[in-house]
């Protein structure tokens, strides 16, 4: 059992006290007391029996951080003991430990020194809290504490391609993960618009395609995303020498988190066919970003560079990509479709499972396992792969159920998201994820089977720097939606709390500002859409309208009725409270219960140039008693402007005295290729 009765009960049994000790993660139990034990000259004498390097490590730690404390070595004589326990049933982790603070001092149990460490971190969150004034600076609580964690995959990914951010940034974050106990940092180090480490046998991945002359990634892609060399006048980018690698790599295994290294292929590879054109189908550089499936040289390319991977980085897991390659390239692809007939494989889907097969039995056979994004599942799930469910998550809970360990990190997991009104806030990549709803999100669904649950081993807040290109910007988005992250992962679900976490997120803003972190000011958040937060009468709800061409399957919003079900959307088009179109119109028709007087008829749609949403280029109304002859009530034409970044809600309307059964409505498509319509409540009054 993953915890003890004993435990269980004791839960629900909590003083108010322990409520009020700031902790995030909050522990699975905390008992308060009333008291404190502080050291007499503000420092206390500290003894562990850890040995050998462990020892030597965690002591490094200690005495680096804010608690002071003076090594013994005679156990009898001091005041703070960290202990190895490894006889304690209850450790249902490595990184489980127990806390038990007296007006005498402090003990901490473990049976591992992972859970020593973070029975330390706990103490530091501890130090002064609730303490009177005047009793110094340095005292810590009465209290008893169990605590493991609920899932063992518990991540933060940072992508380093798109911008650069180099060595100091990576450290700085590393410290803050392991004070939220998060122990996998995903580093993404390719993709489109930059090669970030050195590959001694390729040189010519940094040597080529390490620097372009633009320093935004909008900027870049507009002037035709090239690269070039490091010295010339404009140069931007960099990347991290195999030095570089290992001293991160060994940095964050002290504070034990594991660097789960991202190689992405075969799509996002612009960069890699710039410096090596023959890997791509046409044997030219900047014609696509997919490697050919069909050369024999792609995978010698892509497991001479594994190699060197896993010389660096020791995780047991290596992230191969393999998300939103355009297949087209393979069909046209002459190699690629030799490949699929020799392999007796049904299409461009099933080509790519091959090709990751391959690198699977590749990695298997050096000991290591693959892991890629829910794309890898398309044309048919190689047999040991690890599922990173990004699409929502029903790919995870797929992967799940057919016996594959998966990590949930759907959009409610995406930090580079806005976490206030995106009207005003920082430009992100896509919509609107405040705090409340990554802390909401429940890495493993009700609807999964008893059997599949164990398979989710976790969750991670993604970071991708589409639009963030400075280290301010990037912890503005982290900080404080990490510390969700870290408690959905690591605390049980019976234990969260809303009200007491967002109290405490408060709190930590101002801690991560004093430690030099630009952590977005919670205090003043605004919230959401005003529209959104209030339901609104009219005749149509409860009606399911008709459409002449139905949404589309990727954004259904809550099914047909979402137009009608009193509910605004939100700033947020992924929620599911508005439903969108690609590359059509939307026509909605509401039949009433009977006929009835109408004098007003609204419907709001969005526009984010930056995910090829745009207003419609015109909207008509029309009324009709029977069904079959029509009025016109209005016809408002808007010309949309393709080029405006800001984010509108754009709300089209009638006013005016008409008697109806029928109410039609049609947005026309905004007519760019590839263009999204996304609207919401279709108001009648």
């Amino acid at each position: 059992m993953k915890r003890l009765i004993l435990l269980l009960s004791l839960i629900f049994a909590l003083s108010l006290q322990a409520q009020d000790l700031r902790v995030i993660p909050y522990p699975l139990y905390m008992e308060s007391q009333e008291g404190m034990y502080a050291p007499r000259g503000g420092v206390s004498t500290l003894y562990t029996n850890l040995k050998g390097k462990s020892r030597t490590e965690l002591l490094d730690f200690i005495s680096s951080s804010s608690l002071p404390l003076k090594v013994v070595k005679n156990q009898a004589k001091a005041h703070v003991r960290l202990l190895i326990d490894g006889l304690d049933p209850s450790y249902t982790s490595p990184e489980s430990y127990r806390i038990e603070i007296t007006p005498h001092g402090a003990d901490c149990y473990a049976c591992d020194e992972r859970g020593l460490f973070y029975a330390f971190q706990t103490l530091l969150w501890l130090d002064g809290q609730n303490m009177p004034a005047g009793t110094g600076e340095h005292s810590l609580p009465l209290v008893k504490i169990f605590d493991t964690p609920e899932l063992q995959w518990r991540g933060w990914h940072m992508d380093v391609s798109r911008h650069f951010f180099g060595k100091a940034f990576i450290k700085k974050q590393l410290q803050m993960m392991a004070r939220y106990k998060l122990n996998v940092f995903h580093w993404h180090l390719n993709d489109d618009p930059g090669w970030r480490f050195e590959v001694k046998k390729y040189p010519e991945l940094t040597d080529s395609t390490a620097y372009r002359a633009e320093y935004l990634w909008e900027d870049w892609g507009r002037a035709g995303g090239r690269f070039c060399a490091d010295k010339h006048p404009n140069a931007y980018g960099g990347y991290f020498t195999q030095k570089d690698v290992k001293e991160i790599v060994e940095y964050a295994r002290r504070l034990h988190i594991t660097v789960v290294p991202e190689i992405d292929v075969p799509g996002h590879s612009r960069a890699v066919l710039a410096a090596y054109p023959h890997l791509s189908c046409s044997g030219r550089a900047y014609e696509n970003s997919e490697l050919c499936l069909g050369n024999e040289d792609t995978y010698r390319f892509v497991t001479d560079v594994l190699e060197e991977v896993i010389a660096l980085f020791p995780s047991e897991y290596i992230h191969i990509g393999g998300d939103e390659a355009d297949r087209s390239h393979w069909e046209r692809c002459p190699k690629c479709q030799e490949v699929i007939r020799r392999e007796g494989l049904s299409d461009v889907k099933e080509l790519q499972s091959w090709f990751t097969l391959r690198i699977e039995d590749w990695l298997t056979a050096h000991n290591r396992k693959l892991i890629g994004w829910d794309e890898i599942m398309d044309g048919g799930l190689s047999p040991r792969a690890t599922v990173m469910s990004w699409r929502g998550i029903e790919k995870g809970i797929s992967a799940a159920s057919d016996g594959h360990d998966v990590i949930m990190t759907p959009w409610q997991c995406y930090l580079d998201n806005a976490q206030d009104d995106p009207t005003t806030e920082p430009r992100g990549v896509g919509g609107y994820v405040p705090l409340r709803l990554t802390y909401a999100f429940n890495p493993v669904p009700d609807t999964i089977s008893l059997q599949a649950r164990p398979h989710i081993l976790g969750l991670q807040g993604n970071v991708w720097t589409e639009r963030i290109s400075t280290e301010s910007h990037a912890e503005y988005m982290i900080y404080p939606r990490i510390c969700a992250i870290a408690e959905n992962g690591w605390t049980a679900p019976e234990r969260k709390d809303w009200e007491r976490f967002h109290a405490f997120a408060l709190a930590e803003v101002d801690f991560l500002h004093a430690k030099g972190y630009n952590a977005f000011n919670l205090s003043t958040e605004k919230g959401d859409r005003a529209e959104a937060t209030t339901p609104i009468a009219h005749l149509a709800v409860g009606i399911t309208p008709t459409f002449t061409s139905l949404p589309s399957p990727k954004y259904p919003g809550k099914g047909l009725s979402t137009l009608t079900d009193e509910e605004r959307g939100s700033y947020n088009y992924q929620e599911g409270q508005w439903i969108g179109f690609e590359n059509d119109d939307c026509e909605v028709t509401v039949q009433l219960d009977s006929l009835q007087p109408i004098h007003h008829i609204e419907i709001d749609f969005m526009q984010r140039a930056d995910q090829w949403i745009w207003l419609p280029s015109g909207v008509q109304i029309c009324a009709s008693e029977d069904g079959e002859h029509w009025s016109v009530l209005s016809n408002e034409p808007w010309e949309v402007d393709f080029d405006d970044p800001t984010i509108r809600f754009q709300r089209f309307s009638w006013d005016g005295e008409a008697t109806a059964r029928f109410i039609r409505l049609t947005a026309k498509s905004s007519g760019r290729q590839g263009g999204w319509l996304f609207t919401d409540e279709f108001v009648i009054q």
